[in-house]
């Protein structure tokens, strides 16, 4: 007897203008391939110096909260009231490079968001994404703010300028 797996995208969010315009482009990919969406943002427990008096640090089920608060005002900030119908919410703890090369074992799709413009010379990508690009266990795509989601803006000006960073680990 052989089960059948629905397909999964998932992106990596942090509540920054990148991880907004990623999380639009997963959610319209998702809803292409009629595949679930999963939402992650990862949260470490902030680990102040041992000699530092812990007055006033937040707890680590106050800092789980706090993720958990800024997943759910992004997905209002980007979805309004209609949130996807295949979305699942995902607060995970742990650093991000670490939660999404996880993430990435059972996904089709590992979806990031990067402030560098697509295809430039003049900045790099931060670690996080570089470490997905280097050991995601499924394709990565890297979508920039400048990218949109809106499709005139993906298939007008120079093809660099175009679509989002695909990369297929081991290809």
């Amino acid at each position: 007897m052989s089960t059948v797996t629905e397909p999964v995208v998932v992106v990596g969010v942090n509540g920054s203008r990148a991880s907004a315009a990623a999380l639009r482009w997963a959610a319209e990919e998702a809803d292409r391939r009629h595949a679930w969406l999963r939402v992650v943002l990862s949260w470490s427990p902030r680990s102040d110096a041992p000699y530092a008096l812990a007055d006033g640090r937040p707890t680590p089920e106050q800092q789980r909260q706090a993720a958990a608060q800024t997943l759910t005002a992004m997905l209002h900030r980007v979805f309004g009231t209609g949130l996807p119908w295949r979305l699942t919410p995902e607060v995970a703890r742990g650093t991000a490079e670490r939660v999404l090369v996880e993430e990435s074992k059972d996904a089709d799709l590992l979806v990031l968001g990067s402030a560098a413009p697509p295809y430039s010379q003049a900045r790099s990508v931060g670690p996080v994404v570089r470490v997905c690009l280097s050991r995601a266990r499924c394709p990565v795509v890297v979508v920039s703010p400048a990218t949109g989601t809106d499709p005139a803006e993906m298939t007008s000006g120079p093809a660099s300028e175009r679509a989002p960073l695909v990369a297929v680990p081991g290809a």
